[in-house]
């Protein structure tokens, strides 16, 4: 989709217009002109230049902020065309009002609104495509569009907590490098050059740091080459079927934040998959595109071996039961669910545990970690530091008992 500058006359008051349209073409351009009831003079193509691709993101708060502003308005009676021309005149962010418009322009060319989100999977996952084309067959797309609005909110929450839980640790271990790097560059080749002036043999441990210290010097741009290579190897790894199931377990296995991960992955499962039983996806396909929103490759497996079981007419509790990476009360709900009738209310319960467990949990590390990460610093800094004072009050007692 391409966005076009146009202007065109107005068939029923003939007067001269401009504006921009999204389009896949310049003629297609001008069938939708043409079909809004103008006669296009003139189409074009906006520049659209590196800059410009690179820039035009959509966040996840301005596409939570479309989706709850566009739910109130089709609640509110209007039409879809309507609706989405009002929320791209309102909208201050450029990414969303020229996506907006884009969806605009395919509704208006005769596509249903599913098919016209489908055309950005960037901003749309398949979790958000199935509850709209589910609200738009069973006429509930306002409602579909809340439940949407709302657990794009609850998720973005959660990752926000884990975030600021990683946010601290992250900080004082960058403050114990620079410390590191400060005494290394600035410390010990005083200590070096001490020793040296008085002809003394330097210590063991501090000849060590003074290689170390000579090395950080005269290297420091290998030491960045050599970073940058390994994070990118990392990351093209990580892109690898073998690297994206280490990664995912690696998050599962962590010391201190594989609870935080498992219960977050379970949570977003169960609250995902309930959305789509509510809206009346089939079961089969709510596990899956439920598995695939969890972003976990090894629970993403466990959830395909469920399917399995599921499509050969196990319940879904006994298809989940003894799972490694299922905690115990997602089966355990999703069984209450099965007797009452009620399994989508039981899995948004067993979300809701989840993520008040989270909750628990993140305050819990961020008061463990604290303590923790200060041992860690005192070690570094205390045992850099005894390493460059020792030397030095051992050259300051021969130089007085001399």
């Amino acid at each position: 989709m391409r966005r076009f500058n146009y202007k065109a006359k107005d068939r029923k008051t003939g007067r001269v217009v401009s504006g921009t349209v999204q389009a896949e073409s310049e003629q297609a351009a001008g069938r939708i002109l043409i079909g809004q009831g103008y006669l296009p003079q003139k189409v074009k193509a906006e520049d659209d230049g590196l800059f410009s691709r690179f820039s035009q993101k959509v966040t996840t708060k301005e596409r939570i902020a479309f989706t709850r502003q566009f739910a109130t308005l089709i609640g509110a009676g209007l039409p879809l065309s309507n609706s989405l021309h009002l929320i791209a005149e309102q909208t201050e962010n450029k990414a969303t009002k020229t996506l907006v418009e884009e969806i605009s322009a395919q509704v208006e060319s005769g596509r249903s609104l599913h098919e016209a989100f489908a055309k950005h999977p960037e901003v749309f996952n398949k979790v958000y495509l199935s509850l709209i084309a589910a609200g738009e067959a069973s006429g509930t797309l306002d409602v579909s569009l809340q439940r949407l609005a709302a657990q794009q909110e609850k998720d973005a929450n959660m990752i926000s907590k884990i975030r600021g839980a990683l946010t601290y640790p992250a900080i004082v271990l960058f403050v114990i490098v620079v410390v590191v790097v400060f005494l290394m560059v600035q410390v010990v080749p005083q200590v070096e050059n001490l020793y040296r002036d008085l002809g003394e043999p330097l210590p063991n441990l501090t000849q060590v740091m003074v290689n170390f210290s000579n090395f950080l010097v005269n290297f420091w741009w290998l030491i960045l080459v050599l970073l940058g290579i390994a994070v990118y190897f990392f990351v093209q790894f990580k892109k690898t079927d073998l690297g994206a199931k280490w990664w995912a377990k690696f998050k599962l296995k962590v010391p201190l934040f594989s609870g935080l991960f498992l219960r977050l992955y379970n949570a977003r499962f169960a609250r995902t998959a309930q959305m789509l039983l509510s809206a009346g996806v089939p079961m089969l396909e709510a596990m899956k595109i439920a598995g695939e929103a969890i972003n976990n490759i090894m629970i993403e497996d466990q959830i395909n071996q469920a399917m399995t079981m599921v499509r050969s007419g196990k319940p879904l509790s006994v298809a989940l039961k003894g799972r490694a990476y299922i905690l115990p009360l997602l089966p355990q709900m999703a069984a209450t669910g099965e007797q009452s009738g009620k399994i989508d209310e039981m899995l948004g319960r067993a979300a809701q545990v989840y993520e008040d467990e989270l909750d628990e949990r993140l305050a819990a590390l961020s008061t463990m970690i604290e303590p923790i990460l200060m041992v860690v610093l005192a070690v570094v800094a205390g045992g850099i530091v005894m390493a460059i004072l020792f030397p030095i009050y051992t050259l300051v007692s021969k130089i007085g008992a001399g």
